[in-house]
């Protein structure tokens, strides 16, 4: 078994971490600043408190209702340039902004792997929310097949595509529940080179499907195996507040480099602060690579 791998991501142009701490982050999207909870950040704030004052817009929850507070000229959504892509930035009611910028070291790592291949590479991209890992993958050569389980987050998808000049890629973008997707590929006898997932601890699907990851997790990934080529090339595993150790994700990956070889690298995902240095954990991820 291999050693914890850190991933980080550093300052950008268009986004930069710029203080956490106290149950709180301070992003920089482009022109605009935003501050919302972060349970992670079990720590003091470095900048003083006027300064988390600036922000554009500000993410409260009272209870069970949550609100940003926006200040007059922050726009509805905006657009940013991120890891060679651009993608809409607009903050929802669930705090999100549509971007995770803690994911641009794996976007990073498959996307090498495939311009490496020296072959057509297939990858199907499960819980595929607005399309970050998808369009990496289709800039990098593939062709991808997009599964998400919200109408809201595939239009968005396809949105971040256009903006990104990549609408006229080899992708599939797929409404439905992941579960049931695989389950008719598996029957269809579509298999795919590269997959990705990003599962939540709970979500439905577009027709009500009911997923937690302490039942799903395992039946999902038995069925995944089954869409995976002779000699595929990837498989990632994404972990966003679900609880559980980048070991735990690590270990569905070792029956398949028993079976292929191959190396499996597992740990955080993090983002640098732009002062400080400091690491904010974002999540973890268990990789393996033929």
């Amino acid at each position: 078994m291999s050693n914890l791998t850190i991933v980080k991501t550093i300052p950008q142009p268009d986004y930069e971490l710029l203080d956490s701490g106290e149950g709180e982050k301070l992003e920089r999207y482009g022109k605009y600043v935003l501050r919302r909870p972060d349970p992670q950040a079990l720590w003091r704030k470095s900048l003083p408190e006027k300064e988390w004052q600036k922000a554009s817009a500000v993410f409260l929850r009272d209870g069970k209702s949550t609100e940003w507070k926006v200040k007059p000229g922050t726009p509805e959504k905006w657009s940013i340039d991120f890891g060679s892509l651009k993608f809409w930035i607009r903050p929802t009611a669930f705090k999100h902004t549509g971007l995770f910028p803690e994911q641009l070291g794996n976007w990073e790592w498959f996307s090498n792997l495939i311009k490496k291949s020296g072959r057509k590479i297939s990858v199907l991209n499960l819980f595929g929310y607005t399309g970050g890992a998808t369009l990496a993958a289709a800039k990098a050569g593939a062709e991808v097949c997009h599964v998400d389980g919200s109408k809201t987050a595939l239009g968005w998808a396809r949105d971040n595509a256009e903006l990104s000049g990549l609408a006229d890629k080899p992708v599939r973008w797929i409404l439905d529940d992941a579960m049931a997707f695989v389950k008719r590929e598996i029957k269809r006898g579509r298999r795919y080179d590269g997959l990705i997932m990003d599962p939540p601890a709970f979500g439905h699907g577009p027709a009500g499907e009911m997923w937690k990851i302490e039942e799903s997790f395992l039946p999902f990934l038995d069925l995944c195996q089954q869409v995976l080529t002779d000699q595929p090339l990837f498989v990632l595993i994404n972990g966003y507040a679900s609880g559980y150790s980048a070991l735990a994700y690590e270990n569905n990956l070792l029956n398949l480099q028993k079976k292929l070889g191959g190396k499996i690298e597992k740990g955080e995902l993090t983002i640098q602060e732009s002062k400080s240095g400091r690491l904010l954990p974002c999540g973890i991820f268990a990789r393996w690579q033929n």
